[in-house]
């Protein structure tokens, strides 16, 4: 599945306040990472702490990544807390140690912060948690890679995340790790 910045502003649209965002968004014309942060300090902050926790991401240090959420975050709207995020994310790394996350768009209005960003992994780990849809539980490391895209939307109080939410292309990861058939493409009946 492909998500097109298309698909990323009509989410933008539901959001209250952002109105702002989808129209700076719409304005730019190239396919490059774009950016719609709203120009209050709040939300140039929070543009800025979700940068910095990626690349601390990027970087393998997961430990690290995870003290950029409160102590009492909700992960998919269940409680988690900053120890089940590092669960989460140890998970993901001991599955996938080359776990890369590259930001596509990023918009930004008050506590709120959307990022669409483009997933890449190698297979070299099992998973133990039910992450990524749950479909890595034991499954032996295939060696193969993948590239998806993922739609992450956070809401930060006082410099910190205090709830995440994600979309993501499990089925097509799925499939680039050859766990799955491909799907032949649809085409319409003569």
């Amino acid at each position: 599945m492909h998500t097109n910045r298309r698909q990323v502003l009509a989410a933008l649209t539901l959001v209250p306040g952002m109105a702002f965002a989808v129209s700076l968004l719409a304005k730019s014309g190239s396919d490059q990472q774009h950016d719609a942060v709203e120009q209050t300090d709040l939300a140039v902050k929070n543009a800025a702490i979700l940068r910095r926790h990626l690349a601390v991401m990027n970087s393998g240090d997961y430990f690290a990544a995870a003290q950029f959420f409160a102590e009492d975050t909700d992960n998919f709207g269940r409680p988690a807390g900053r120890k089940g995020i590092l669960a989460v994310f140890t998970d993901v790394y001991t599955t996938f140690p080359d776990w890369h996350m590259e930001i596509e768009d990023l918009a930004a209005v008050g506590d709120a912060a959307i990022v669409r960003v483009a997933v890449t992994g190698t297979h070299k780990g099992v998973g133990k948690l039910p992450v990524n849809g749950g479909l890595l539980i034991g499954v032996p490391p295939t060696g193969k890679s993948f590239k998806v895209e993922h739609i992450h939307w956070y809401t930060l109080k006082n410099g910190l995340i205090v709830e995440h939410r994600g979309v993501r292309d499990d089925l097509s990861m799925m499939q680039q790790l050859g766990l799955l058939p491909p799907v032949k493409p649809y085409a319409p009946p003569s």
